[in-house]
């Protein structure tokens, strides 16, 4: 008998069989953490531009809510310059740009003078990717979602997002 150093083909075969198992197991549940932290990050950020609309519409009573979510932001992304009416400073430069952790981000008002409401919306840049729900608020400053974002997905997903069709939206509880 000849004493045998390191491991036999089949045994090797074994263990790389094993941790292929263990990564089939483990991956689809690190792909759905990604998207729930993705979708609570635009929760968040809806609430952010809510709060910085009623700011800003509070500080211009007479232009109302801003025209454009990027009205919210600084004017570079170097930081704010002190706030006007096109950059006021009240959201960060990466969210006033419209996209933000896996979501893209959008917030108009309804064209009068002064603007009188808005809506905010957010949905998945990649549907069932980085999310999948589409999220929205209006001037009310109620959170609705829709599960059924595949036909809003992508860059034009957010700003298709009409005070209507949010309205009709589940409430986020």
């Amino acid at each position: 008998m000849r004493k045998q150093n390191g491991f036999s083909l089949i045994e090797l075969l074994i263990v790389v069989a094993i941790i292929l198992i263990i990564a089939a197991i483990a991956v689809p549940n690190l792909l759905r953490a990604k998207v729930a932290a993705n979708e609570s990050s635009a929760v968040a950020s809806v609430r952010t531009i809510n709060t910085a609309e009623i700011s800003y519409q509070t500080a211009n009573p007479t232009i109302g809510y801003a025209a454009l979510l990027i009205n919210l932001g600084p004017q570079a992304s170097t930081g704010c310059t002190g706030p006007t009416t096109t950059a006021a400073c009240l959201v960060d430069w990466t969210l006033a740009n419209g996209g933000k952790s896996g979501y893209n981000f959008s917030a108009a008002n309804n064209g009068a003078t002064p603007a009188t409401a808005y809506t905010a919306g957010a949905a998945p840049a990649t549907y069932n990717s980085t999310g999948v729900r589409l999220f929205c608020s209006v001037e009310d400053g109620v959170l609705h979602a829709d599960t059924n974002t595949a036909k809003a997905a992508g860059a034009s997903g957010a700003s298709g997002i009409t005070a209507a069709n949010c309205n009709g939206y589940t409430v986020l509880q």
